[in-house]
């Protein structure tokens, strides 16, 4: 994102600014609104969240005056408020994805069923959407995609989360002409598929996060997400069902992710992986053929070869996310986004022995945890994906702890939006 800064500077210079509607104002929201205030040319115009008060929290934490934060149920109102320079809250995300001053929607909710409808209506109406809710991508991401094309918007998840971190990684050795064998990330605490909101509950507090949000991590489900992303993204399968997740040093890695036949773990190179030890980081193998680039690579302390490991220590999730929303609106293009067709798929897999007659819950819940497979096997499989389970979901048979989960085992909600979109991607893609 090389002059995205100057861009910026020249925005606000003439007077201008890119206004962003926020969708979410959680720990994530709240950052990101306090960061946008410290750049120039871009602006949280108004914040939308089922609870007001948090909204509102928002832009007093970043410094806004509250006589300047405007309360608006419409979007003539939010309109209003806007063009005499106020901060609007709402508590409906769709007073921002129709309202005219609005060029960029972001959407920071984490909720599969409710990014998809923030994602199809902000497109609809004609604004470019960052998605902070990878959840959403690896489950209709393909179709919101394609739609935003034939619209002339931008479609694109998060600079700052992982998947946005590895593929900013992957461009800068793509471009430069590099063979790219691998790309990956760190995993900061150890995989137990059986956490849930209560194993969890006692950190989570300590550390000021939601319990769900923190069983996802802690479950897996969240980096298997992660890596469907960048897998549809990048082109790249998964190592296999589930990936390996290996303990690693950084120095470690190039050998690591070679070929078994080389000493490493590889059965094929072009696979995304994660490992345990590298946290929070994210990586990508690459390799070169020409003598004198590897006489260069040694002496810039990059190792012998043949493989080569480029690393990111760290990734600022939020508040990287406005850089996505600029570069969507400045250059009309997409921090990372699906190619096309889906390569991989995030399953859902019961965490415990569940009956017939059970509703199900969602990600980072009691009932079920996410692998990541091929979108080759889930397709086969008739595997469910993970991005479709919801409370309203109920088996139609018993489902053995560590199984995956099928279409035909549950009674699908059909008042899910995501699920109808995710129908149509399925006909058309």
């Amino acid at each position: 994102m090389l002059n995205l800064n100057t861009k910026l500077k020249e925005i606000d210079e003439q007077g201008k600014k890119i206004n962003a509607g926020i969708v979410g104002a959680g720990q994530m929201g709240r950052g990101m609104v306090s960061q946008m205030f410290c750049m120039k040319g871009i602006l949280p115009a108004i914040i939308s969240d089922l609870d007001l008060e948090r909204a509102k929290k928002a832009y007093l934490l970043a410094g806004v005056n509250a006589a300047d934060i405007i309360t608006a149920n419409k979007t003539s109102e939010a309109d209003a408020a806007i063009k005499q320079g106020k901060y609007v809250i709402t508590e409906d995300f769709n007073v921002i994805t129709k309202s005219l001053p609005i060029d960029v929607v972001i959407d920071l909710t984490g909720v599969p069923d409710a990014g998809a409808r923030i994602a199809f209506d902000s497109i609809y109406n004609g604004k470019n959407i960052v998605m902070l809710n990878v959840e959403t991508d690896v489950t209709v991401g393909p179709l919101l995609k394609k739609m935003a094309d034939s619209a002339g918007v931008v479609y694109t998840v998060s600079a700052g989360d992982e998947p946005g971190a590895v593929k900013e990684l992957y461009d800068f050795a793509d471009a430069m002409g590099f063979k790219i064998l691998a790309a990956g990330k760190g995993k900061n605490n150890p995989l137990d598929t059986g956490a849930n909101p209560d194993t969890v509950r006692e950190k989570a507090e300590v550390s000021n996060m939601n319990p769900k949000m923190l069983a996802s991590f802690v479950d897996g489900t969240k980096t298997m997400v992660e890596m469907t992303c960048v897998s549809n993204a990048i082109g790249f399968l998964p190592t296999k069902k589930g990936m390996m997740g290996p303990k690693s040093t950084v120095k470690e890695l190039p050998k690591l992710f070679s070929l078994k036949e080389q000493g490493g773990i590889l059965d094929r190179y072009h696979v995304v992986e994660f490992v345990n030890g590298i946290a929070p980081g994210v990586f990508v193998i690459i390799t070169t053929d020409l003598p004198a680039v590897k006489e260069e690579m040694a002496y810039l302390s990059m190792g012998e070869g043949p493989n080569y490991v480029l690393y990111r220590p760290y990734h600022l999730t939020s508040i990287e996310t406005p850089l996505s929303a600029a570069r969507a609106c400045i250059y009309h293009e997409p921090t990372i986004a699906p190619k096309g067709v889906p390569i991989s798929e995030t399953v859902a897999v019961a965490k415990r022995d569940l009956k017939a007659g059970e509703y199900l819950d969602g990600i980072g819940g009691y009932t079920v945890y996410g692998l990541i497979d091929t979108f080759e096997n889930a397709r086969k499989d008739n595997a469910l994906p993970i991005g479709l389970v919801g409370p309203k979901i109920k088996l139609k048979t018993d489902v053995k702890k560590g199984e995956t989960l099928k279409y035909d085992m549950v009674e699908l909600d059909e008042d899910s939006f995501i699920l109808q979109l995710r129908r149509l991607q399925d006909k058309i893609l």
